[in-house]
């Protein structure tokens, strides 16, 4: 009666009237017609009430619902659906304020769980995406990027301990770059993979001199983001929440469900795929605790009595969260280095083919890529899929169009300069891609999305420029005029010998483009397909030529990601008879094309995946734990004194077509290796705790890496390496293909040989060169015994 009082005091026009449904629910309020109107008051059958506006049968405007089971929403309605800025309060008691959209948190929003954990940040259809904070109700915090309801990309983690990872992040664990700051002042900067140590890395005790943070990027502060965050616009997403919209009169007996408002609001603090289930809530940290005790001279992070002002740094390679080697070395730089860094003479930057840009080149070249495929894609898409001709291969074979800053009747506007755009033999390009099963619209989006391109690096030797897809599928890199030339050359060959050898491990290549900018000069460039498209990380890469002459890298210019040479290779490969047959059968088959084509500096670029066997873990348990779940002591030897043999890191396994992936990419094309160990069979690489992978020529190939002594090589005593032998998976593709023995390289060869021996030079004509680069190979992997 209240009610009914109050709503008899409103101004308008609309009747007010009570009025029971046949079903036993009641609606109390204003009606414009035989519609609900203004506002009112819904009560269904089971205790479920709304109170608030109406809009011609519809539940729009502000007001409260307040469900049987005890759950209140109060806020904005839209059409009926929850719409707008309101608030939730759960029957578990958890809270959620914040942006809404059809009955989905989408927006800017806070959440506190029942367990008082609180997520403050962006949302988007209902979970967890964009910038934000959770808070642990054990004081630990996490501040960053979030995608799909895990931490994912850059964020800072704090320990309610004191230790915080800065770094980046991909579904809940930390994955690639970052640093690890103890509470006592140490650090660890390195790399990570699924949230295990991975690949190389240096720790500093407390007390030792470290970089510069800055290098990794301004930090995310924790307390500025707390602040600011609600007052941004960006949108924002959480938990996944729908509610039925509820219909007028007779059909709103159906009434709003809560089922998904309501999940389970500590789902973030249960162990699920957010965090890894090794990190306990109460003790986030927990791999942590043990500080890594070193193999030799121990230095033990995070321990008390920690040397104050140590000059001692380590040195670490990690195999998925195993030590593989360490190195101990001093801050102090060697008198080589300090004679170096005093007669330091800065070199003449090199001039790259893409300086016409100037500050922004990076910014421009990549927006005219994406708008020139995008145009050319779309273009040629639509003609009727047919066999090339030779017509398409000529000079006529061209798609031709000017982007002006402004758009055109053919054109977008965008932000970059004006620019001509040239598509070289788009037909051939366009049946390549679908050779190599491409999809047209999932290529324009790996390329032309709008998370862009990634500049791989600065200008090397070559001048040249390379960039990758943001899903790591396509390589993206600038040619000399040259290099162009030779491409459309050889390309009626190279698209009959890839359309004959569906195996072959020659350089895909998918478009060739051009563009020109104001005063004539021109960029050229080819997408290609990336060798090293894995969710494995590629802890070494080698472009292997075969010739030795410089073949080397300076130990100064090692990085994580060096690509390294011939005399580094320190590795022998043993594999499955069977798949070298294959692996060989094909090299022979490339490189006779290559010959055919008057093609030489060419490599083999090889890229490596160690595995770590489970058992190899224990070596690193804290001494507090000495036995591990198998009763075996944590320092690797049995009780009776000898050595544990460490299982295979890898299995192959018969293949199964339904249990490996068949996501679209560039290794998608290509037959499924046999191997001779399975009775011939076709095989799957079955990867203990990671996943089960097709074996394709160049792609998840088995193999064992046996450690050689290279020649003349000191024995290093501050270094020490694990293991002898390591199973890997291999990841190769024969690329720079583009060079021809000219008239150019036949000097270069006459001029070298007078130095130094001929054989061992890179350029040499196309027959010496194949049978070099075969030969090499052989060594390098080997036939078993």
């Amino acid at each position: 009666m209240v009610l009914l009082r109050r709503l008899l005091d409103i101004e308008g026009s609309e009747s007010i009237d009570k009025k029971p449904l046949s079903n036993g629910d009641v609606y109390i309020g204003s009606f414009k017609g035989t519609l609900p109107h203004g506002k009112g008051k819904y009560i269904w059958c089971d205790g479920t009430v709304y109170e608030g506006d109406w809009e011609e049968g519809n539940i729009t405007g502000k007001g409260q619902i307040l469900w049987s089971s005890g759950a209140i929403y109060e806020g904005d309605f839209s059409g009926g659906y929850l719409h707008g800025i309101g608030t939730f309060t759960g029957l578990d008691g958890s809270e959620y304020r914040g942006a809404w959209r059809m009955n989905i948190q989408h927006g800017l929003g806070r959440k506190r769980y029942s367990n008082l954990d609180v997520y403050e940040g962006s949302w988007k259809e209902g979970v967890n995406e964009g910038c934000g904070r959770y808070s642990w109700n054990s004081g630990n915090m996490y501040v960053g990027n979030w995608k799909g309801g895990k931490m994912c990309g850059r964020g800072v983690m704090k320990w309610e301990n004191g230790d915080v990872f800065d770094g980046f992040w991909l579904n809940g664990l930390r994955h690639g770059s970052g640093v690890y700051r103890f509470a006592d002042g140490g650090y660890y900067f390195g790399m990570w993979s699924m949230g295990l140590k991975d690949g190389k890395g240096t720790f500093y005790p407390a007390g030792t001199k470290h970089p510069s943070l800055r290098k990794w990027g301004s930090s995310i502060s924790c307390d500025g983001i707390g602040r600011n965050l609600l007052s941004h616009g960006s949108s924002i997403n959480s938990e996944e929440v729908r509610v039925p919209k509820p219909k007028v009169l007779g059909i709103l007996s159906k009434k709003m469900s809560i089922n998904r408002i309501s999940r389970d609001p500590g789902r973030l603090s249960q162990g699920n795929a957010l965090l890894d289930e090794k990190w306990s809530l109460c003790n986030p940290a927990g791999e942590f605790i043990y500080r890594e005790p070193c193999m030799s001279r121990t230095s033990e992070e995070g321990q008390s009595g920690v040397q104050i002002n140590s000059t001692v740094v380590y040195e670490r390679e990690y195999l998925q969260g195993v030590l593989k080697n360490e190195k101990v070395r001093g801050t102090e730089p060697s008198r080589k280095t300090k004679q170096r860094n005093k007669f330091h003479v800065k070199g003449v930057k090199r001039k790259s083919c893409v300086d016409i840009f100037k500050g922004q080149r990076s910014y421009y070249l990549m927006l005219n890529l994406q708008l020139g495929i995008r145009y050319t894609v779309g273009k040629i898409t639509p003609v009727p899929m047919r066999e090339v001709r030779d017509s398409d291969f000529g000079e006529r074979a061209r798609i031709r169009m000017y982007f002006p800053r402004k758009g055109s009747q053919f054109t977008p506007p965008h932000y970059s300069i004006d620019f001509y755009w040239k598509d070289y033999c788009p037909m051939v390009f366009r049946n390549l891609r679908e050779m190599f099963k491409l999809d047209a619209a999932e290529y324009m989006m790996s390329i032309c999305g709008d998370d862009g391109l990634r500049e791989l690096s600065s200008p090397g030797k070559s001048g040249s420029i390379f960039y990758l897809s943001h899903d790591d599928r396509f390589v993206i890199k600038t040619l000399k005029k040259f290099e162009l030339k030779t491409l459309l050359q050889m390309l009626p060959n190279y698209y009959s010998h890839v359309g004959k050898y569906e195996n072959t491990l020659v350089t895909k290549f998918f478009g060739v483009h051009r563009i020109t900018v104001r005063g004539g000069r021109k960029v050229r460039f080819v997408v290609m397909g990336n060798m090293f498209c894995t969710e494995l990380r590629i802890h070494r890469r080698y472009d292997l030529k075969g010739s030795t002459q410089g073949r080397y890298t300076d130990e100064d210019k090692v990085g994580e990601n060096t690509t390294l040479k011939d005399l580094d290779l320190e590795y022998e490969f043993l594999m499955d008879k069977l798949l070298r047959k294959s692996l060989f059968k094909q090299l022979s088959l490339d490189c006779r094309f290559l010959e055919s084509q008057q093609i030489i500096d060419y490599s083999l670029l090889l890229g490596l995946h160690f595995r770590a066997p489970e058992q190899l873990r224990a070596i690193l348990e804290p001494p507090a734990t000495m036995l591990n779940d198998a009763g075996l002591p944590a320092d690797g030897i049995n009780s009776q004194g000898h050595p544990l043999i460490p299982p295979k890191g890898l299995i192959l396994v018969t293949h199964e077509p339904g249990f490996v992936s068949t996501a679209p990419g560039p290794h998608i094309r290509g037959n499924t290796l046999k191997a001779y160990s399975l009775g011939e069979k076709e095989v799957d690489l079955l990867l203990p705790g990671t996943g089960r992978l097709r074996v394709q020529l160049g792609v998840n190939m088995p193999a064992q890496a046996s450690h050689k002594m290279m020649q003349d090589e000191e024995v290093d005593t501050s270094e020490i390496e694990l293991f002898e032998v390591y199973d890997v998976v291999l990841y190769m593709g024969i690329i720079d293909v583009l060079q021809e023995y000219n008239v150019k390289k036949k000097v270069e060869h006459a001029c070298k040989s007078l130095k130094f021996d001929p054989l061992s030079i890179s350029a040499v004509e196309p027959q010496l060169y194949a049978k070099r680069f075969l030969d090499f190979l052989h060594k390098v992997f080997p036939e078993q015994p």
